[in-house]
């Protein structure tokens, strides 16, 4: 497709002043909470619960049913165990979506045995993000992982939409589009200033071999040669769509490709987009799709920019260009876009060292104030935090972690700026837990206060995987996942319907999930003002604790137990006064017998 040129990146070295370092022993503005108070926190602060994406399909449900046909089947079971039970075929699906009965486009030059034969059943949902449409903050869509084999990892990207402030999701399916690739990875969108929602893609190939995953590029036995091996793509849902078909994903008569990777040793990855909605921006409407590209030994950021018009189209994507860095050299990742009221766009870079998993990570910002024509690298907010992926993981299950830190920008000017936000997990080597902080920049990113604890567990549990998001009245929101309140116990209503008694296997805790300490989860959330006061203390956002072993996709191999997945990131937006959040859940509510992996909901005000 045609690229605009665009202007090389003007690298800007800021000199600052010595940047802040994690710490373990951060203060807790708050004060510490009390596990009872904490667990009737979600009652007291009135917070609701809806699993948006529950599909119970018993007499009388009205319960979502999606299907779509798999570029790639995978058969394998690893069930009773957890609850899996492999891939289903579909039972009829009630979202309107296409469920591919007579394959879809992208799959017409597919290798003999693919795609799979009929369409299966979508199960799990994991990982996930939501945004509020800026001309109807009624309106909300969330994006997720749409798991037709949580065995295979076998998924593409799914929609759940609300037209009443959260309170049903209607309109629901796979983001179609992509199906002739085996995975469309890493949910993430933005809307843009006229109501269209834009969804940035990573689609992939693979194949199974030997109950893992081969990403040979051999045309012989890719199951789709009639594709690229990985692009960054685009799919626009025009305002006022109702239906799941609904989208766009052609540019100009051809696929809405940001940038192809058609060859292997040039892997794109953590894409992240951000748009402009503000009218008063001078760069409104102005699109930031941002990725990262690994070549095996490093990773370096790239950004390219459009324009979007009100019938949701775009203008032509600039040029791919090299972000600069702190660093300048390799390991760069996890780029984060935001932009301020002014209209500067800003994103976190997070610094891994050599090999990604000697030490630790540090945290710098980039900014352009000219719509993405230019970049600014500023200097280092956080450095040397060792966090959980380098010390083993988190204790007692099986679930692995990746991005360990989040990013925002305020909207209410401090000392001349507008603040920047960083939240991030720290192992804390000496409990061998990990715990949340936040630091914050005042002075457009040369300097950073010393960071505090989030959370305010009495007992060390692990705290894991923050999510900021800032209001327009510029309060600031810190939501994670959360141990400390342990799991049912059992033989009670509240064990059942956790569905303790399925997990039954676990190479890495051998003791009784009744009352298990730092094993099940809930989500929780902390409010500040915009200069970091407390609000309040940790809210529990889930009126019930869950097991994270239950149906949790196998993120490489069934042969490698020890590496499931909950997501690396979960979804987190204001709409006015209200913060929703959405999580995984693996509880019955009474809509999720099979206890799959649900997308929780959750609602909550600003203290």
């Amino acid at each position: 497709m045609a690229l605009l040129a665009a202007p090389l990146l003007l690298v800007a070295w800021v000199t600052a002043a010595p940047p802040a370092v994690g710490s373990n022993g951060g203060s807790t503005l708050q004060g510490p909470q009390s596990d009872a108070d904490y667990a009737n926190s979600v009652l007291t602060h009135h917070v609701t619960n809806i699993e948006a994406t529950a599909a119970f399909a018993g007499p009388g449900s009205t319960g979502v049913v999606s299907c779509y046909r798999p570029e790639v089947p995978f058969g394998t079971s690893l069930g009773p165990n957890d609850g899996y039970d492999g891939e289903t075929t579909c039972p009829g699906a009630n979202t309107g979506e296409d469920t591919g009965a007579n394959g879809y486009a992208t799959q017409a030059n597919s290798n003999p045995g693919f795609p799979a034969s009929s369409p299966m059943l979508v199960k799990d949902h994991s990982e996930s993000d939501i945004r509020v449409d800026p001309t109807n903050s009624n309106h909300l869509i969330g994006t997720v992982k749409w798991f037709v084999s949580a065995e295979g990892y076998n998924h593409l990207l799914g929609f759940y939409e609300s037209f009443d402030g959260g309170k049903t999701w209607p309109v629901q399916g796979h983001i179609p589009g992509y199906e002739g690739w085996t995975d469309n990875t890493d949910p993430v969108g933005a809307f843009d200033g006229f109501g269209n929602f834009y969804e940035l893609i990573l689609p992939y190939q693979f194949f199974y071999l030997n109950g893992g995953h081969s990403f040979q590029t051999n045309p012989n036995k890719e199951p789709n040669p009639g594709e690229p091996a990985e692009v960054i793509s685009i799919a626009v849902r025009p305002h006022g769509s109702t239906s799941a078909t609904q989208w766009t994903t052609k540019h100009n008569g051809v696929l809405d490709v940001v940038s192809p990777y058609p060859d292997k040793g040039q892997e794109p990855d953590k894409q992240w987009i951000t748009i402009d909605s503000n009218p008063a921006s001078p760069n409104y409407n102005t699109i930031y799709a941002m990725w990262v590209v690994f070549d095996g030994i490093n990773s370096k950021p790239f950004v390219s920019w459009a324009k979007a018009n009100q019938d949701g189209t775009h203008s032509d994507w600039s040029t791919p260009e090299l972000l600069p860095t702190v660093n300048n050299t390799a390991s760069d990742t996890y780029l984060l876009p935001h932009v301020a009221p002014d209209g500067t766009a800003w994103t976190s870079v997070t610094n891994f060292p050599s090999q990604h998993g000697k030490c630790c990570i540090s945290v710098s910002t980039d900014s352009s104030s000219d719509g993405g024509k230019t970049w600014v690298a500023h200097s280092i907010a956080i450095h040397n935090v060792l966090v959980p992926s380098f010390v083993g993981g988190y204790a007692n299950t099986t679930f692995t972690d990746g991005i360990d830190n989040t990013f925002a920008v305020g909207t209410n000017i401090v000392n001349g700026h507008y603040p920047l936000y960083i939240a991030y997990n720290q192992e804390d080597t000496t409990a061998a837990v990990s715990n949340v902080f936040l630091t914050t920049s005042v002075d457009g990113g040369a300097t950073w206060s010393p960071s505090i604890k989030v959370n305010d567990n009495v007992n060390p549990v692990d705290e894991f995987q923050p999510n900021l998001a800032v209001a327009g009245d510029g309060t600031v929101s810190v939501n994670f996942y959360d141990r400390r309140l342990r799991c049912a116990v059992s033989g009670t209503t509240e064990a059942d319907r956790a569905g303790l008694a399925l997990d039954q296997v676990n190479p890495n805790f051998s003791g009784s999930r009744s009352n298990a300490f730092n094993y099940c989860i809930n989500e929780s959330i902390q409010f500040y003002s915009p200069t970091l006061t407390a609000l309040d203390h940790n809210i529990r956002l889930s009126q019930h604790t869950w097991d994270p072993q239950l149906n949790s996709p196998v993120r490489f191999c069934t042969c490698e137990p020890n590496a499931t997945f909950i997501g690396d990131y979960f979804g987190n937006v204001f709409s006015g006064n209200t913060d929703f959040t959405t999580t995984v859940t693996t509880f019955n509510d009474g809509t999720n017998p099979m206890f799959r992996q649900q997308q929780l909901v959750a609602a909550v005000q600003i203290p």
